[in-house]
């Protein structure tokens, strides 16, 4: 058997998830073979799809000190260091290997999604607009265009980059629920029809399936048919619980070891560096009107709205879903601090800054130890409403409890518990946004929310809605509208179908 045919059977393996099997051969094959660098580059694709990006980058930057100038290298470490948030790094390879190929598309696309994440839309916008003209069929690319321009208000143009996805595979019905999510659908909307032929499909794998019935729940709750909106919300959710496999107990284990670790970092006063950021964290359960908020806060001169950051949780998850956080957590605080403080600062030079990434209510504890002078915004919406919003919209990262009243109802009391004991701790340095408070009299509470910020009022925060920031979140609509009372009787139409969503609330 022949290099190539090895090779091919060790990516056959690696498409088909026997990681540690392909890591044996490879390095095996390396070590016999060390001027064939495929082998090397499989290695770092294995270590990367084991969230081993560590292992990948000792591995390429071994080799590029050797003298090897392969571009494949430099992308798969500008991977590596994005995955760990460490996003100069990765920019910096990533551009290196434009400097030697500057048509490789992936390179292109990594640039674009790399930029999307910093809030760059222009580079963004520029990169993947270079690959589309290199290749115009790449999906992922179309899409990811696509995505780009909806969070910049762009409407009408990224429609036309999910729809060309769809052209070219009709089935990535990832784009459906993005199109459906643009507008209100009337009930003469072809879409529909197409949608609904897409459930006699039988080539669609479970994840396509959850997307397509999040889109067709959607659809029909504009139509007005409440019962088949249901349906297939319910539907959605029963699949994505399958693809997920979430279980409460988990989460259960993660909150105990949080606030254990709090209590006793308390003992041990142990300070951090100082920091010119003021960072103002608006957070809560998803879908209380956190990004509404940050419109608001960010629509003030001296503050830039980072948008929802997902890094306070990619550095603190793992360790306190183990026992990691016992042994060695205060050693690295402040080097996720430093991280975290180069990220935003490479998103914008402003003294002031908004994290509205809701489940960081999870890290209060270590907030307000590294950032002591931050501000914390806890915003709560009505229970039963908030709950239900939960379950009809589709997450695409973290919020892996949404998808059964069982589990939203018991994280809501996950959440309940952990705020009581952040606000017993931290008394006063947490203010209350409640939303129905907000949609009720927002000019008094809006003028409260600012005071809070320790910002000069400014009248422009009532016109948060005239906001141009960016919206990555499901809210990319609703945060750009005036305020409306009709998100305070959301559950209206389906009281029929929720008293299991009651009875699990128990209100």
């Amino acid at each position: 058997m022949d290099l190539k045919q090895k090779f091919q059977i060790l990516v056959n393996k690696l498409n088909a998830g026997q990681y540690d099997e392909v890591i044996f051969e490879s390095t095996y094959l390396n070590k016999k073979h060390p001027k064939e660098e495929v082998f090397i580059n499989l290695l770092s694709l294995c270590y990367q799809a084991k969230g081993q990006y560590q292992n990948s980058i000792d591995l390429l930057e071994s080799e590029i000190k050797k003298g090897r100038k392969n571009f494949s290298f430099l992308n798969n470490l500008g991977l590596s260091y994005f995955k760990l948030k460490e996003v100069e790094k990765a920019e910096k390879k990533f551009l290196d290997v434009l400097k030697i190929n500057p048509r490789f598309i992936n390179t292109l696309n990594n640039l674009g999604v790399l930029y999307i994440e910093l809030n760059d839309f222009k580079n963004a916008e520029k990169f993947l607009r270079q690959s589309l003209e290199i290749n115009s069929k790449v999906l992922e690319t179309n899409f990811n265009l696509g995505t780009t321009l909806q969070a910049i208000g762009r409407l009408k143009e990224a429609k036309k980059f999910f729809e060309k996805t769809l052209n070219i595979d009709k089935n990535f019905t990832r784009s459906d629920l993005a199109l459906v999510m643009l507008e209100k659908y009337k009930e003469d909307n072809g879409h529909i029809k197409i949608l609904e032929q897409k459930l006699k499909n039988k080539n669609l794998n479970i994840s396509d399936q959850r997307f397509l019935y999040f889109a067709l729940g959607k659809v029909y709750e504009d139509i007005q048919n409440y019962e088949r909106s249901f349906k297939y919300y319910k539907i959605a959710n029963d699949l994505k619980k399958k693809i997920t496999k979430y279980n409460i107990e988990n989460d259960k284990k993660l909150f105990k070891n949080i606030i254990d670790f709090h209590q006793n970092q308390k003992k041990e006063e142990i300070k951090y560096s100082k920091s010119d950021k003021q960072i103002i964290f608006i957070l809560g359960m998803p879908r209380t009107g956190t990004s509404m908020i940050e419109q608001i806060v960010s629509n003030h001169s001296d503050v830039y709205g980072c948008g929802e950051l997902g890094l306070l949780s990619s550095y603190f998850f793992k360790y306190f879903s183990s026992d990691l956080y016992k042994s060695n957590l205060k050693d690295k605080l402040e080097i996720f601090k430093m991280n975290y403080l180069n990220f935003l600062n490479k998103m914008s030079n402003s003294k002031i800054v908004t994290d509205k990434a809701p489940l960081n209510f999870r890290w209060i504890g270590i907030i307000k130890s590294i950032f002591p002078k931050s501000k914390i915004i806890h915003c709560t919406r009505n229970t039963l409403q908030n709950s239900w919003s939960i379950f009809k919209n589709e997450f695409e990262q973290g919020m892996f409890f949404s998808n059964s009243f069982d589990d939203i109802a018991e994280y809501y009391k996950l959440h309940n518990n952990m705020m009581k004991y952040w606000k017993k701790e931290f008394k006063e340095d947490i203010f209350e946004l409640n939303y129905e408070d907000l949609i009720n009299n927002p000019d008094q509470k809006i003028k409260e929310l600012i005071k809070y910020c320790d910002l000069k009022w400014q009248e422009k925060c009532l016109e948060f809605y005239d906001n141009k920031k960016s919206i990555k979140t499901v809210s990319f609509l609703q945060a750009r509208k005036p305020i409306y009372k009709d998100s305070l009787k959301g559950t209206k139409n389906f009281e029929q179908y929720l008293s299991a969503l009651e009875a699990a609330l128990k209100i």
